[in-house]
């Protein structure tokens, strides 16, 4: 009897412990709904990835704030590479759809607002340190460049010494500050090359130009030494004046590097670059103008490579050495014009280069396994552009603001529906709150889309500045669960460790 009424008992409680929770309800399930749902399910279904990477792939926008980023996908959206345009907000840039998101102090130990020096470095060796120095610890001053020991040691130090592939691939000079983190060592970030920039005084500090530590990268205690691929611009920091290059020691950097990898492989324009097997054995040196590269909204492709172009290739390069060596990589990747669009207060360059950075991301998480290689993105900092006013739903990111029809919104409108200031003149979207000062002509007579056109600005400046607001980190692979919360920016070195197995 006692056995028969404990099964009773059971059997009546099995219902409601197996009984489904209750359907949410709402009077309203429209396309924002169902949206919604997919990406919650989306979330539910993620992967675990393994605790451990093979191969890591640190991605820089330069400069490549939030308010960037938000600019960038509406632009993205309504600027597509294929099908018809949309209103943009929807649109998701590639890296946005990245499970593991977290936002970055950016701060130098000098500076509220940082420079990519300082940005850079921590990334790459795991320590903050001042602004405008490049892997110089907060401390140390040119004094250290005679005991390189002392100095913070990078990732890519510590991935040589493992037998493993580095490469470094930027739209900058490859001796700009971002790139220069990955294998260089200098207090001052302008010490490119044995030029003006570097005077003779200062050369008697005798801390080599970061072309020359390029060339001569060769970590103590590392096999093979050298970098694995290296793409971007900068060849007059390589050449002497006599080649057209900007070296006044009358040293060949290119000849050097040629000399010290007989089996590699240099290329200097899209022709040669396109004729790379990323199968041949030796290393590869691309350096495709004397200064930056060319903006992607007036490159010829004839003449330079794209970003994404770069990025698969030194994805497939590294992976092909990878294979052979038995040993993962490291791979720097830089979106660097991003920022430089900014300092000229020029948005339509700047979210251009925002979109084809988007369409390196995408390139590389179509080359890679997410289950063994880690893939961060980030910016190194941010830029004082903001995204105002109240614009319709579609209005062109680049655009006067047409305001939305109520609340708000409502406010004095020219004939042509465009949102007035109060001093009568239309406003953009986008404006920033220092830079050049935009001339009378230049405003009046350029439509506020077009790629030349220079956004107003609260304060005139020489130049437009970093902003110093946190910037988002986006990432997915082994250990990516760690890119959580608000961080310091010195952590994304340590993460990057970690997934290695690093300890």
């Amino acid at each position: 009897m006692i056995r028969t009424l404990t099964m009773f008992v059971l059997l009546a409680a099995a219902p409601a412990l197996a009984a489904p929770p209750p359907a949410l309800e709402t009077p309203v399930k429209d396309d924002t709904w169902q949206a919604a749902r997919t990406a919650l399910g989306q979330r539910l279904r993620a992967v675990n990835r393994p605790k451990r990477a093979r191969n890591v792939i640190l991605m820089i926008g330069d400069g490549m704030g939030i308010a960037t980023i938000t600019a960038g996908r509406i632009y993205d959206g309504q600027h597509p590479a294929s099908g018809p345009p949309r209103t943009g907000e929807e649109n998701s840039l590639a890296f946005e759809t990245l499970p593991h998101v977290a936002l970055v102090k950016t701060y130098n130990t000098n500076a509220q607002v940082p420079d990519s020096a300082g940005t850079a470095s921590a990334m790459n060796t795991g320590v903050k340190t001042r602004i405008g120095t490049i892997n110089f610890g907060a401390g140390q001053d040119a004094a250290a460049c005679k005991t390189p020991a002392a100095l913070p040691t990078t990732l890519a130090e510590i991935a040589k010494r493992r037998g493993m592939g580095v490469g470094v691939v930027t739209t900058t000079r490859i001796t700009h500050a971002t790139p220069a983190a990955v294998f260089a060592h200098v207090p001052n970030r302008n010490w490119e090359g044995a030029d003006r920039a570097y005077p003779a005084t200062d050369r008697a500090s005798g801390c080599p130009d970061i072309a020359r530590q390029l060339v001569d990268f060769a970590p103590a205690g590392a096999a093979g030494g050298g970098l694995d691929v290296v793409l971007g611009g900068g060849r007059a920091r390589f050449l002497p004046t006599a080649q057209g290059g900007s070296r006044d020691d009358g040293a060949d950097l290119v000849a050097a590097w040629k000399a010290r990898f007989p089996a590699g492989s240099y290329v200097d324009g899209a022709a040669g670059f396109g004729g790379l097997d990323p199968r041949a054995p030796g290393p590869v040196l691309g350096l495709f103008n004397n200064d930056h590269l060319t903006f992607e909204a007036d490159r010829d492709p004839g003449k330079e490579p794209s970003l994404a172009d770069m990025a698969r290739f030194a994805v497939a390069k590294l992976a092909a050495g990878s294979k052979a060596r038995r040993r993962g990589y490291y791979l720097m990747i830089e979106g660097g014009r991003i920022d430089h669009a900014h300092h000229a207060s020029n948005p339509a360059r700047a979210l251009s280069e925002t979109q084809q950075f988007s369409r390196a991301v995408a390139a590389v998480l179509a080359s890679v396994d997410l289950n063994d290689t880690l893939v961060l993105v980030t910016a190194d900092h941010s830029h004082v552009m903001t995204i105002a006013g109240y614009p319709e739903r579609g209005n062109d990111i680049l655009g006067y603001i047409h305001n939305a029809a109520a609340g708000e919104a409502s406010g004095p409108v020219s004939p042509e529906g465009w949102a007035l200031d109060d001093q009568g003149r239309p406003m953009t979207t986008l404006s920033y709150a220092n830079g050049p000062r935009v001339s009378p002509p230049l405003s009046s007579t350029l439509p506020p889309n077009d790629k030349n056109r220079l956004a107003d600005k609260t304060y005139g400046t020489g130049s437009e500045s970093h902003g110093g607001e946190d910037v988002a980190l986006f990432a997915d692979g082994p250990r990516s669960e760690l890119a959580a919360g608000v961080i310091e920016q010195n952590l994304i070195f340590h993460i990057m460790a970690e997934a290695l197995g690093w300890r």
